[in-house]
């Protein structure tokens, strides 16, 4: 067995969890996550902990009894406080603008570009060069990040383009004559 599948889930209170046969619902103040389980994988609730175990003795039951259990422990801290992703914004002239449901950003092309948020994500931008990602869902919000930073990712000469706000970019050294 997994030792990450070992530790329980805590689930506060306020947090609704439902477990069907192959589904596997949490509903908090900040939405609902489901997520489909596998046959190889038993999910018990126990008190307030939730317990993941390999259902079987194979090799794959035991791998995926620790990646459940880590989803899970995702979506019980998604849908009670969430998850937060920033992006800034390096260059002369890069800007963003958050308006409603779709993120205007101006990053040196000839064109402006125009992202519309899925469902289960919002945006901000305090200042023009910060942007925050907000959601429930942690793949979606990761995602969602990585598609915005596609547009310009930060190049190693001077730096410049979208970066998470943690991200270090090594510069290169430009060639000597």
């Amino acid at each position: 067995m997994s030792r990450v599948a070992k530790n329980p889930v805590a689930v506060p209170s306020g947090i609704e969890v439902r477990i069907a046969e192959n589904e596997i619902s949490i509903k908090g103040p900040l939405g609902t996550l489901n997520r489909s389980l596998s046959s190889d994988i038993k999910v018990i609730r126990e008190g307030d902990n939730l317990l993941c175990s390999a259902a079987n003795n194979s090799k794959q039951a035991g791998a995926m009894s620790g990646t459940i259990r880590a989803l899970l422990a995702n979506m019980v801290k998604g849908v009670s406080s969430g998850f937060e992703r920033k992006l800034n914004l390096v260059g002369v002239g890069y800007r963003a603008q958050a308006v409603g449901e779709t993120l205007n950003l101006t990053l040196g092309f000839s064109h402006p570009v125009s992202y519309t948020m899925p469902d289960g994500v919002q945006v901000a931008t305090p200042t023009q060069t910060e942007i925050v990602l907000k959601g429930a869902d942690k793949q979606r919000v990761g995602q969602v990040a990585a598609e915005i930073r596609s547009y310009r990712e930060p190049e190693p000469y001077k730096g410049k383009g979208v970066r998470y706000s943690d991200e270090v970019v090594i510069l290169k050294e430009t060639k000597k004559k």
